[in-house]
């Protein structure tokens, strides 16, 4: 069967501004096993240019394939692009089968199936078994009320089969890494670059996350194996930079651990970049000289709030103390950290704004990022969101990067004036301009410049997109006006059992 995998162009900060892309891990995550079925199997990526809708349009017309899946890391960001490009390859290609995976349609695929008649099946959960299941029954003619974790329309309404096993061995899966140019690759300040996969899913009960939901529970891959895969990426392909994908891949202190030391014992020149807990980092404060010569060069810790109230309300598990002493120990170890700090809480004011800035300056990080509290439905938060006022109904928008609910207490302007005057205070301090000029170890030099330089032209561009190209409205209407009744695994898991033979045909003539 011929299969094309689409990775549509995302307009969000993070994808244009930085001038770099990298690879779709995800998607490539799923292609691998159907390369290894014996399918013809391409990657069509949009975000390389990117890729206006029209030419990538075009270019899937060109590859005439059976079957077209889409995905994307966006989320809910990135969906209505789906939908678009998915709506205009049907009308081109009204033969061809169009699959729909990844974390968004897992959790909206009733809504997504009633108002796309141009999807066809939407894969949830994870996709690299279902996914080669879904084409096995697809070439054979089988029906898929016999492959778990589907959703599709038996006689016009959405249904969908049970959920998906969870996959026990990560490692039984490959990624298609054959799919991609890697010379076309790049991040870190224009060095070849891949995202990579430890483990998935996150022991801890933040309720703003939803990696409990959609992975279940915490794995990893075997830490040779792993360690195997990326020095033949380097030595290969000379890919020099690996982005951890993992919410926390230190959750297992012992597993993280060896695959530190394989990497050391492969004597890479390689730079690793990830996502941590702080509490992980105080953890193994003697082994963090392990971090430093597997490569690692920068974590991002989501420390949220520097508030205690709204540590409680998130259900986060850290602490104030804990997250200076992370920052202080990487330091420490010349790691650089970047902290997270979100703004758009219902109760927040000019006060808590102040106190956040002036305990973010006290924590020191090296790098600051600051993000908008964003109520996704696969989340525990969702719940304590739902009623709150959506004043940014453009999906393409709730990217963390924009406002998209109101405050009871200061108007949107002036949450963009203390946002874009905490993150210039953090980066043009004293203390934070003499790290600029001057650091000993040359890599963390290099990325600290990167980081500023990329850094302007987002404060830049987020300011003029304010003023001239976001469209915020105030309507009343909430979250849950906007985006439903909260749908999760217990909920799919309950739906009744499908009795009907449902079958979809597939051109075979490849």
């Amino acid at each position: 069967m011929r299969i094309l995998f689409v990775n549509v162009p995302h307009p969000a900060i993070g994808s244009r501004i930085p001038r770099e892309q990298l690879p779709p891990l995800g998607l490539l995550a799923v292609a691998g096993p159907l390369i290894d079925d014996g399918h013809d199997v391409e990657l069509l990526d949009g975000e390389l240019g990117p890729v206006s809708l029209g030419d990538l349009v075009d270019e899937v017309v060109a590859r005439s394939p059976d079957l077209v899946m889409f995905g994307h890391s966006g989320s809910s960001s990135g969906q209505p692009i789906v939908s678009e490009v998915a709506r205009r390859v049907r009308a081109a290609l009204p033969r061809a089968r169009i699959v729909y995976g990844g974390v968004h349609p897992t959790y909206f695929w009733r809504e997504l199936l009633a108002a796309d008649p141009w999807v066809d099946v939407i894969v949830r959960g994870e996709g690299e078994e279902t996914g080669r299941r879904l084409v096995r029954a697809l070439v054979a003619g089988e029906p898929l009320t016999a492959v778990p974790g589907l959703a599709f329309r038996e006689e016009d309404r959405p249904f969908a089969t049970p959920p998906a096993p969870v996959i026990q061995n990560l490692d039984d899966y490959r990624v298609g890494w054959e799919l991609i140019d890697h010379a076309r690759y790049g991040y870190w300040g224009g060095k070849r670059a891949v995202v990579i996969q430890f483990s998935r899913g996150c022991p801890h009960l933040c309720n703003y996350c939803g990696q409990r939901g959609f992975w279940t529970r915490w794995r990893h891959r075997d830490p040779e194996k792993l360690a195997d895969e990326i020095a033949w990426l380097h030595r290969e392909h000379g890919v020099e930079v690996f982005n951890f994908a993992d919410e926390n891949p230190s959750a297992g202190r012992k597993p993280w651990l060896a695959f530190l030391r394989a990497i050391i014992a492969r004597n890479l020149d390689v730079t690793l970049v990830g996502s941590t807990r702080a509490g992980d980092i105080v953890r193994d404060h003697a082994e963090l000289h392990l971090y430093k010569q597997a490569g690692f060069e920068r974590f991002l810790m989501g420390m949220e709030s520097t508030d205690e109230p709204t540590l409680k309300l998130i259900r986060k598990g850290a602490a104030p103390s804990i997250d200076r002493e992370a920052i202080r120990l990487l330091r420490q170890h010349r790691i650089l950290s970047m902290a997270t700090w979100v703004a758009g809480f219902d109760d927040q004011t000019d006060g808590d704004f102040w106190r956040g800035l002036r305990q973010l300056i006290a924590y020191d990080p090296d790098q600051v990022q600051m993000l908008y509290v964003t109520p996704h439905r696969w989340t525990p938060y969702y719940r304590l969101a739902e009623n709150r006022e959506v004043i940014q109904p453009d999906l393409r928008r709730w990217d963390y990067k924009h406002q998209v609910l109101a405050m009871k207490r200061m108007p949107a302007w002036r949450v963009l004036m203390w946002v874009k005057f905490m993150e210039v205070t953090c980066q043009v301090r004293p203390r934070a301009l003499m790290r600029l000029i001057w650091r000993p170890d040359a890599k963390i030099r290099h990325a600290t410049r990167w980081y500023y330089r990329m850094g302007r032209r987002v404060w830049f561009h987020e300011i003029i997109s304010f003023v001239f190209r976001d469209r915020r409205m105030s309507e009343g209407r909430t979250v849950a006006q906007h985006l439903g009744t909260r749908q999760d695994h217990e909920e799919e898991a309950s739906a009744p059992p499908l009795r009907r033979t449902v079958r979809i045909p597939v051109r075979l003539d490849a």
